[in-house]
């Protein structure tokens, strides 16, 4: 069987009519696996395709969610506790570290009838987005095993994207579930901060840390948010909101919806295939009776600024101890970024809070006036693993992202299109806050225009 292609609603169809059984999809699914995780290293823990079928049911006494996933393979990036199985954070610090409890939003992907198949690579402590991790290895491009996946969900974006799993679940502190589904060519949702729970997740940053789905395609996220956004009481960072109905608005007509493309010195910074594919974009949306208005977008830049801080700031917290005793279990990279965080003033941190509050605000303006915000993912596509291309891009590949952490809006990254060398690129769809069914629906109807979303690695 190949699972390539096939996504979670085709793979629900083709068990409604007795094609495949979720047994036959589990072993395909493990034999990818088997066959790329060595020169891919998506994972990190394999669970195998016994223990994923026997020991994964929904708990006892549990109503199931309208088996709304029921016998799907899904990864989980390994900050996300899943019970008995061990949580790494992609550190050295909790090699061994076997989680007691499901993860809020793993729990409730078993009571849908999911099975985990394992855990995926992340940059370490997820404090990156590059994906090259000193101590589990590095994740590499399957659509190009020399450049990066991108990070920090960089094993969730490579197992989707080579049906190792037909979805996965990520977590987005800079752009962390967004550039690897841009650099691999799969789609990747950041939901309205609040929305999913983060509970039973190691934390980069309580303050920006956000939980989300990547998958094939659009109808596919919005089936996974449509399982794991409900309210956590006990989670701190939840948000008692109305559960959003993301598949019934998926279809929502278009015409005359208002869309601000991004311009600007900052835009402009983007490589040239890069922005001429947001353009692309926007006619694409124009020829289904959107409105579109170029909106300069400069001051951007500095909410990625604070959100940068923010996170240097707030990891150096989360770490303190460890940095503080054992400094040299670290890599190199994220002890430096840890140890600048320790060094950061309060005055840096109260004036990046300043700023968040104002890019809130000017947010909240902003969308009195337009229905979505479109700009590239990343602004560029995804650079080679080794040499100091890929440590200079770095910061690049998180400067479009950065922003909507800090302000904490639904952002959506979907393919639109590659490279010269055949590399992915995503278009970012940026709604107001709680319009995560928005943002869906403007994602849905840009791929049901395009094919980008139908292209996979030959690999």
């Amino acid at each position: 069987m190949d699972t390539t292609s096939l996504t979670i609603t085709g793979a629900l169809e083709a068990f409604a009519k007795r094609e495949i059984a979720p047994q036959n999809l589990t072993e395909a699914c493990f034999a990818q696996i088997k066959r790329l995780n060595p020169t891919l290293n998506a994972y990190i823990t394999v669970i195998e395709p016994k223990k994923t079928l026997e020991a994964q049911r929904p708990p006892i006494n549990t109503a199931p969610l309208n088996h709304a996933l029921r016998g799907i393979p899904i990864a989980v990036k390994d900050l996300f506790d899943v019970e008995g199985i061990r949580t790494t954070a992609g550190s050295k610090f909790f090699a061994d570290h076997i989680a007691e409890n499901d993860a809020f939003v793993v729990e409730r992907l078993k009571q849908a009838g999911a099975l985990i198949n394992g855990k995926t690579n992340t940059h370490e402590i997820a404090l990156g987005v590059t994906g090259e991790n000193p101590h589990y290895g590095t994740a590499r491009n399957p659509w190009d095993t020399e450049r990066i996946a991108g990070g920090s969900s960089s094993g969730s974006a490579i197992a989707v994207a080579t049906g190792m799993a037909l979805g996965a679940l990520g977590t987005d502190t800079g752009g962390s579930i967004r550039i690897p589904a841009s650099l691999c060519g799969v789609v990747g949702f950041k939901p309205t901060r609040g929305r999913v729970s983060t509970r039973g997740v190691f934390p980069l940053s309580w303050n920006l840390d956000h939980v989300g789905p990547l998958t094939k395609c659009v109808k596919d996220a919005a089936v996974m948010l449509q399982v794991i956004s409900v309210y956590d009481a006990v989670d701190p960072s939840s948000i008692k909101m109305l559960t959003g109905d993301y598949l019934g608005h998926l279809i929502d007509d278009m015409s005359g919806r208002k869309i601000a493309i991004a311009s600007g010195e900052f835009i402009e910074s983007a490589d040239t295939e890069v922005l001429e594919a947001l353009h692309d974009a926007a006619k694409i949306f124009e020829s289904m009776g959107c409105k579109i208005q170029k909106i300069n977008v400069d001051w951007l830049n500095d909410a990625a600024l604070a959100n940068s801080t923010m996170i240097q700031t707030d990891a150096a917290a989360v770490h303190r101890d460890r940095l503080k005793e054992h400094p040299e279990m670290f890599g190199d990279d994220i002890r430096l970024r840890l140890e600048e965080g320790t060094n950061r003033s309060a005055t840096e941190y109260v004036l990046a809070r300043r700023t968040q509050a104002d890019a809130r605000k000017r947010f909240e303006l902003f969308f009195e006036s337009y229905d979505f915000l479109i700009l590239p993912t990343t602004p560029i596509a995804a650079p080679p693993v080794t040499g100091l291309d890929s440590i200079e891009q770095a910061g690049r590949l998180n400067l479009f992202t950065k922003p909507f952490n800090l302000t904490g809006l639904p952002a959506l990254s979907v393919p639109c299109g590659f490279t010269s060398e055949g590399l992915p690129i995503g278009l970012q769809i940026v709604a107001k806050a709680w319009g995560d069914a928005k943002a869906l629906n403007a994602g849905y109807a840009y791929e049901q225009a395009t094919e980008w979303h139908k292209k996979f690695p030959m690999i």
